[in-house]
């Protein structure tokens, strides 16, 4: 019986990425929907479910993407709220590829070294930062984000996006917030911290190489930020787990080679049983096995 895997793209065009990982991870067929909202959630799964007997479930599986994270978090829920008894499959959440991202930076660091107990300082409110903040917690951090200054942000600082990424934040139990108002104000906040992460939109730098290179109590650096200039001046893409001036420092290109395995595994995984849902703390166990 053919494993197929239903995609639903809350972006207009179905991600072309995601549907090509998929077949390479050894799905048969993919069913691609783009522009899905929640209301359009429960035909589609259910229609697909009753095509099938209870056994034969665990061939079939549900991808939730896009770029829009919020609107995948809705997806998700109404995809768990069509279920019905054993009338479930498999279903996986990465917009924007935030879970898969975050995973696998975090699982790279504590595969390597003990994190637990150690301050962390992430630089950025969006999906990646927000995910890696609360790995971090679970793995016994004590964690603070902070907001981007706008003065980095330039032409790209939107106050209604700041206001609601900050909002979200605060959502997230035993957080640190820090709202900060300029560069000045973003290093005060990484004093006595031994984890920076940069985690903000692509080509912004975060930290200066004359600033973090000093720091007395820094020991790791990580940098999301593939497009120049990278998040962390002086810093190379390729660094994997590398040590530059006393730190060690992991880059966005070997954050992402590993992250495709991840990707892969999470695939192969929805269609080993049909009631497993992978979120962030699901995607994240998969990574801790993959990297």
């Amino acid at each position: 019986m053919k494993k197929i895997l239903i995609q639903l793209d809350t972006d207009k065009h179905p991600s072309t990425f995601d549907r090509i990982v998929a077949y390479d991870a050894g799905v048969d067929e993919v069913l691609s929907y783009g522009g899905i909202t929640p209301s359009d959630v429960r035909g589609l799964v259910l229609s697909a479910v009753f095509t099938r007997g209870i056994p034969d479930l665990k061939t079939i599986a549900v991808w939730i993407g896009g770029f829009n994270v919020t609107l995948g978090e809705q997806v998700l829920a109404e995809v768990q709220r069509s279920f019905f008894g054993p009338f479930r499959v498999s279903v996986m959440l990465d917009s924007n590829g935030c879970n898969t991202t975050a995973a696998t930076a975090i699982a790279k660091l504590v595969k390597t070294y003990d994190l637990k107990g150690k301050k962390a300082v992430v630089i950025g409110l969006g999906p990646v930062g927000l995910r890696s903040a609360m790995l971090l917690q679970q793995e016994g951090c004590s964690v603070t984000v902070t907001s981007i200054p706008p003065e980095l942000l330039g032409a790209r600082y939107n106050p209604d996006i700041a206001r609601q990424s900050l909002e979200m934040a605060r959502q997230v139990p035993n957080l640190t917030v820090e709202d900060v108002p300029d560069r000045t104000a973003l290093e005060r906040c990484l004093e006595g911290a031994e984890i920076a992460i940069a985690a903000g939109p692509a080509g912004v730098q975060l930290l200066r190489y004359d600033f973090w290179s000093k720091h007395p109590t820094l020991r790791w650096l990580v940098d999301f930020n593939l497009t120049e200039p990278l998040g962390i001046e002086g810093i190379k893409a390729s660094d994997d787990l590398t040590e530059r001036d006393g730190k060690i420092v992991l880059g966005p290109l070997a954050i992402g080679n590993p992250k495709m395995k991840v990707h892969k595994a999470c695939v192969a995984k929805l269609f080993e049983r049909n009631d497993l849902v992978l979120n962030i703390e699901g995607v994240y166990a998969v990574a801790r096995e993959t990297v």
